[in-house]
């Protein structure tokens, strides 16, 4: 693994380079991590970078796998990884395969979270 970053703004850039900002849930848990266990907040960033950052697979494909995972959870989260997966180049049409094969395995609640996320996503409509 990399070495840790070791100031709070090195791990904020981690997510704004991946979702265009921090956000504020894992600001508030970068904060307090920072304060109480920096060691283990390193570990854990490593390890979630070198999730996110495989060789075989490119950013797009990560953040649509991340994304429907997430709906199938029925997980907020979601809006954030189809944020990155629009930056990493996905389209609303990407973005509405990927919610119709969480629904899949989740039922219509991932569908209607994939509505919301949607919409926040792309404001303007399809």
């Amino acid at each position: 693994m990399t070495e840790s970053p070791r100031s709070l703004a090195e791990f904020e850039k981690r997510y704004q380079d991946m979702i265009g900002f921090t956000p504020p849930k894992i600001g508030k848990r970068l904060k307090l991590s920072m304060k109480v266990d920096p060691k283990l907040l390193g570990a854990l960033e490593d390890w979630r970078m070198t999730a996110l950052t495989p060789d075989a697979l490119d950013p797009k494909t990560v953040q649509l796998i991340c994304f429907g995972i997430l709906l199938a959870q029925t997980s907020e989260a979601a809006v954030n990884h189809g944020k990155a997966a629009v930056k990493a180049g996905a389209t609303l049409e990407e973005l509405h395969a990927t919610a119709g094969i969480a629904a899949l395995f989740r039922g219509l609640a991932a569908f209607n979270l994939a509505g919301e996320t949607l919409e926040k996503i792309f404001p303007e409509g399809a």
